[in-house]
């Protein structure tokens, strides 16, 4: 789960991370208002929205008046914001975040991430920092400081300083750093946090170390131990296909082709992905109902492949283990006849019940194409597609 800089920026500074005083607005006369109780002279409107390179893409903008304020705020608000990370079809403008200009002297980068292949957390630190940091990793990666973070103790304060020192931080402000990042890193332990990014991370002209950015992710699984942060989701700018899926209790990553997945298992999820490829085709989404599914949830499952427009034909793999093909196939054909499914459906069952499975399907009233095997599957919902086309 993603969350606003705003937000991230309101935890960091309770583990104490140091950020600029700013407000939120929702329209532009509260735009005002907050720049108005800021105080100052200059401000910085910025539109809040789940993805990075908001810079380049025109949703931060530097005000010095408050028509200024005003103005930003009505051309952001309502907006579909597009970036490098948004895709095509972008992001929603639906709230701002008001902070005051920071005068600074140097511009750094802070990164805490999850690396899943050495089982550490790691520090990812830079003496460069800015909009061009992904240039500058590809450029000049010798710029980058990675520190493995042994789980066991923590991030240790010498870790801290050589993180500082390697980024050419002055000696006066090397205290300030260790305090800083042993803060951040205690908020992404105890907040079951995967990504944390501070971009920039700078050196005002006061000498002081300020979070001028914040960007943080969480693990969806440990959300049930922390209602503070779960609390924090913002669905507009969600996949409304995922978001659906997440409150159903489904696996559900919606992609970009036309051939739906209905599917068990994780494994067996991305194979059938390949085949489907490996066919000619391309697929609509990643779907895993789970090793439990009873005919309700399978039905639950099609109407959410459904709800995408772009879907033409569905695949229905099942490799039945806990889970039981009869049931499945009540689910299919509870999904086929209540449902106005108008789209060809493809079924392959195999393991627990199969038999079962395949009788309920074949004395059902319900139009289907059935398959043997997953490379028969992937074939025939390749060619249903082709088919319909035609």
């Amino acid at each position: 789960m993603d969350i606003h800089e705003y937000q991230a920026k309101a935890l960091l500074s309770e583990y104490g991370v140091p950020i600029a005083t700013g407000g939120l607005a929702y329209s532009p006369e509260q735009a005002t208002y907050r720049a108005k109780e800021i105080g100052g002279d200059n401000w910085v409107v910025k539109a809040q929205i789940h993805s990075g390179a908001r810079g380049k893409a025109g949703g931060i903008k530097v005000c010095e008046d408050e028509n200024e304020v005003w103005g930003a705020a009505d051309d952001l608000l309502g907006r579909r914001l597009v970036t490098n990370q948004t895709g095509p079809g972008g992001k929603g403008v639906y709230r701002l975040y008001i902070e005051p200009v920071v005068p600074f002297e140097r511009e750094l980068y802070l990164s805490m991430v999850l690396d899943r292949q050495t089982e550490r957390i790691v520090l990812v630190m830079s003496g460069s920092g800015g909009v061009y940091i992904e240039e500058l990793a590809e450029t000049d990666p010798n710029a980058i400081v990675r520190i493995h973070i042994e789980p066991a103790v923590g991030l240790q304060g010498f870790q801290a300083r050589e993180a500082a020192f390697a980024c050419g931080l002055d000696a006066g402000l090397i205290a300030q750093a260790e305090t800083l990042l042993l803060g951040a890193y205690r908020a992404f332990r105890d907040l079951d946090a995967t990504l944390l990014e501070v971009n920039p991370l700078v050196v005002t002209e006061e000498g002081r170390l300020m979070a001028l950015d914040a960007k943080m992710s969480f693990d969806d699984n440990a959300l049930f131990r922390h209602q503070n942060v779960s609390e924090l989701r913002d669905k507009s700018q969600e996949d409304p296909r995922e978001m659906n899926a997440a409150d159903r209790g489904l696996s559900y990553v919606g992609l970009d082709g036309n051939i739906g997945c209905i599917i068990n298992g994780a494994g067996l999820a991305m194979a059938t992905m390949d085949m489907i490829k490996h066919s000619g085709g391309e697929p609509a989404n990643f779907l895993d109902i789970g090793g439990g599914a009873s005919p309700e949830r399978v039905a639950k499952a099609f109407k959410l492949v459904l709800s995408d427009d772009r879907v033409e034909a569905i695949l229905v793999n099942i490799f039945a283990g806990i889970n039981r093909c009869d049931w499945v196939a009540e689910g299919v054909v509870k999904a086929l006849t209540e449902l106005d499914v108008k789209v060809p459906v493809v079924v392959r069952l195999s393991g627990t019940n199969v038999e079962e499975g395949r009788r309920i399907l074949d004395e059902s009233d319900v139009d289907l194409i059935a398959a043997e095997t997953l490379a028969e599957a992937g074939e025939k919902s390749v060619a249903a597609v082709s088919w319909e086309a035609n």
